[in-house]
């Protein structure tokens, strides 16, 4: 198995290349004829998209504030859900679910690296 550090600065380096050739791409596309007027009526169609669904939402009144609600609600549950999965987890017990149809369900775990405000200084 690779050294977890050797993996990072492979995945830092392949994102910097990348993080180039996604400029050179957006270089191109804007020295194409029709790209900057089509950005415009993209943008023109989601603002008046946003004015309907707004409008809408308005009308929806009551309905649609619960379904918002409803939405806050299924994200904070979703998370003591993924709570409860690691604790069991960690106490070495199978962690599994069952829907209404019978269908099992099993969680898969991601982890992710954050940057954090500290840097590594090599004292020794």
């Amino acid at each position: 198995m690779q050294d977890i550090q050797t993996v990072f600065n492979e995945i830092r380096e392949m994102k910097k290349e990348m993080k180039g050739i996604r400029e050179m791409y957006k270089d191109a596309l804007s020295q194409t004829d029709d790209y900057a007027d089509i950005l415009e009526k993209a943008k023109e169609l989601r603002d008046k998209k946003k004015a309907i669904e707004g409008r809408v939402q308005t009308q929806m009144g009551k309905s649609y504030e619960k379904y918002e609600d409803l939405k806050s609600e299924v994200l904070a549950t979703e998370e003591l859900l993924n709570d409860i999965a690691m604790t069991t987890l960690m106490d070495g017990k199978t962690v599994e679910v069952v829907d209404e149809f019978s269908n099992k369900y099993e969680p898969t775990y991601v982890v992710k690296f954050k940057k954090t405000n500290s840097i590594v200084t090599d004292e020794k």
